[in-house]
């Protein structure tokens, strides 16, 4: 292997998928802080919002957002403080305990996610046809799957819906 071959397809795709996160936070911070939410916040309530009943184990929630327990235990503090997030103590386990989305977060969701969805579709998605985005996500969560092994723990589907998928909520 050739340690100095700085034109390395490899370094090119590591520093472009930088580029492009780095981009896209950029462009969508504005509309999640104009919310009063900041990249974790929304990170924590939106996959409340996508998981069964609402809800997670705290101890899923930290796998999924790679928080420590103690990191996903002061997040849920401040968004329980704010009214968006709710504890419920474990039925069948006096240990664990659950993070649940409460009617405020929901709410809070609904009013961002328009302009958070029109953000993602100009500068993400809608650059994409059909069939590159259906491959990009396969892609992702092929790589995703081994860097965060942990990212849908307490999910009951390997995967979350696409905005196409997404059942409908009243």
């Amino acid at each position: 292997m050739n340690v100095t071959n700085f034109d390395d397809p490899r370094l090119t795709a590591i520093g472009l998928l930088t580029e492009v996160h780095s981009g896209l936070m950029s462009r969508l911070q504005p509309v999640l802080s104009g919310a009063g939410l900041s990249e974790i916040d929304f990170e924590t309530v939106i996959r409340l919002a996508r998981s069964p009943h609402q809800r997670l184990r705290m101890s899923d929630l930290a796998a999924q957002t790679q928080l420590s327990t103690s990191g996903v235990t002061r997040v849920v503090d401040r968004l329980e403080r704010e009214g968006l997030v709710r504890r419920e103590s474990c039925a069948t386990d006096r240990r664990a305990s659950y993070a649940a989305l409460t009617d405020a977060g929901r709410e809070r969701l609904e009013s961002v996610l328009p302009d958070h969805l029109r953000d993602i579709e100009e500068c993400f998605t809608g650059l994409l046809g059909a069939a590159e985005l259906e491959a990009f996500l396969k892609s992702l969560r092929k790589i995703r799957d081994v860097v965060r092994p942990c990212a849908t723990a307490g999910s009951t589907e390997s995967s979350f819906p696409t905005e196409r998928e997404a059942p409908a909520r009243p």
